[in-house]
């Protein structure tokens, strides 16, 4: 992906963020932005578009942040597994399931930017990670790989989103996968079919949430 100044989708990355450590989770870098909008409004200009979806890949999401220090933390879950992270984003997620031993990790967004921006951070941490521009969530999207881990952090802030990654999510437990998901209690969130595992008080949020810290919730699928 080039930018309309000719930029690659990595340049442009590295030209309007820095790599800093993740406040919840120190071991790992990102590229990150400081605040959306300014962000979103040059992401437009450099691209010459306009109604392009927020830059949701330039922030460290409470979600992201609490999957991430839960799966370094508990390594036993992840290791050796094969692991699909869904809307990625940043890919937080998915470089923190790397570092904790899984076998494999692909990410999907349905954003080219993110997907740049999670190849450019995997690299930036030293991890392999397929990076993968698709929407899984439906019918007919492509065929995704087998897993036996599935991740998803911060989805669950639309109705139709939620309902979306609920049907893949209960899809891949019946096919025998395990199902990690992160939310700090948005709307959609369906706690009638979750169970809890931790909770983590994510720190550093003032940019993109309406607390600085927030208390955000590891759930496994049991309904």
């Amino acid at each position: 992906m080039t930018t309309g100044n000719g930029l690659a989708g990595p340049a442009f990355i590295q030209a309007t963020t820095r790599l800093a450590p993740v406040p919840l989770v120190p071991e790992i870098r990102l590229y990150l932005a400081a605040e959306p909008i300014g962000l979103w409004q040059r992401t437009e200009q450099e691209l010459g578009q306009t109604g392009l979806p927020p830059p949701y890949w330039a922030f460290a999401w409470a979600g992201g942040q609490a999957l991430s220090r839960y799966l370094l933390d508990h390594p036993g879950v992840v290791a050796g597994q094969r692991v699909i992270d869904l809307a990625s984003g940043s890919g937080l997620v998915a470089i923190a399931a790397a570092r904790a031993g899984a076998a494999a990790v692909t990410a999907y967004d349905v954003d080219p930017l993110a997907v740049a921006a999670i190849a450019v951070n995997a690299a930036a941490n030293e991890v392999s990670v397929a990076a993968v521009c698709a929407d899984i969530l439906q019918q007919d999207g492509p065929p995704c790989p087998a897993a036996g881990l599935v991740l998803v952090a911060d989805a669950f802030y639309q109705r139709e989103l939620a309902t979306s990654v609920m049907s893949f999510l209960a899809g891949a437990r019946d096919s025998g996968a395990s199902v990690l998901a992160a939310d700090l209690g948005r709307a959609y969130l369906p706690r009638n079919r979750l169970t809890a595992l931790a909770a983590y008080h994510v720190p550093g949020l003032a940019a993109i949430e309406d607390h600085d810290v927030r208390t955000t919730t590891i759930w496994t699928l049991t309904g």
